[in-house]
């Protein structure tokens, strides 16, 4: 089912993966399918609970994804058991959506990549296009007969960055991208416009890395831009290229996801890593080096 024709509007794009990517018509005609699972992840976790797409289930970021105790994301027992409860295994087609460009959607899948599970894809333009469609909502929420899926061990060293390997990436010259605000950025700003404070005691930037806001990548439904508009992005305004070795941050990792998105599986770059400590560390971090101003 999953490996249907690429839809036409998606295929027009001219991604590298246009099959990381459903679009609504397809998920339309398919919301009834017994072997689909949907998925809604938001920022807002009461969206989901005043109205979603049909059969969809709950993927709450905070608490399904992340340890309650470190700061870490869960491990195989507790991922394993959110996705049994879900009725997925292995073999099942799971499309995530949500608010906010897909902000977290792409955060959930890149979570669901740390341990191996990439029969997943994201419905382009999530929630906001679904809505500007008119196309149905309910408050219902589905049942499946649970799974015996198994989950291996996470496996962080492929898509994600730590703090020294971070360290290290500046040294060795790598590339970094910056997906948050321009005022954060610039270190006039140590959190989002209109979000509160979250304890980060310095503002500012790594040293070298560009200011490419994640929301860039998306058109005002939604959905990502074309494959031509986000390569005159990253690459003919940023510098950027499909072989380079690049790390995307934000404040704790989730802008920073739709950006690796971006990257990975829109414009097919093969060495995007995620640094998820992102600001909330690097500007806590005693002596790590910071840059104020507009400049790289």
């Amino acid at each position: 089912m999953m490996n249907a024709q690429i839809p036409d509007e998606i295929a027009a794009k001219g991604f590298a993966h246009p099959e990381r990517l459903v679009t609504t018509a397809w998920l339309a005609e398919h919301l009834d399918d017994p072997r689909l699972r949907i998925l809604e992840s938001d920022e807002d976790v009461l969206l989901f609970d005043i109205g979603h797409i049909p059969n969809a289930q709950k993927i709450d970021w905070f608490n399904d994804l992340n340890d309650r105790v470190q700061r870490d994301y869960v491990s195989s027992e507790p991922f394993e058991a959110l996705l049994r409860a879900r009725g997925i295994d292995e073999s099942t087609p799971v499309v995530l959506y949500g608010d906010k460009n897909n902000w977290w959607a792409t955060y959930a899948l890149w979570v669901f990549e740390l341990f191996g599970f990439s029969n997943v894809r994201i419905l382009d333009g999530g929630r906001m296009k679904w809505e500007l469609e008119e196309r149905p909502m309910t408050t219902a929420v589905p049942k499946f007969p649970p799974t015996a899926y198994r989950a291996p061990a996470r496996d962080d060293v492929r898509i994600r960055v730590f703090f020294d390997q971070a360290r290290a990436h500046l040294a060795g010259g790598g590339k970094f991208v910056d997906v948050r605000s321009p005022q954060e950025y610039t270190g006039e700003r140590t959190h989002m416009p209109e979000y509160p404070q979250e304890g980060t005691l310095r503002a500012g930037h790594i040293p070298t890395a560009r200011s490419i806001p994640w929301a860039r990548a998306a058109n005002v439904d939604g959905s990502f831009r074309d494959a031509g508009e986000l390569r005159a992005i990253y690459e003919k305004e940023n510098g950027l290229s499909p072989a380079d070795d690049v790390v995307t941050y934000c404040r704790i990792g989730e802008r920073s996801s739709h950006t690796w998105f971006v990257l990975t599986y829109l414009l097919g770059y093969t060495r995007v890593r995620n640094y998820d400590g992102s600001w909330t560390e690097w500007g806590n971090a005693v002596r790590a080096p910071i840059k104020l101003g507009t400049e790289p």
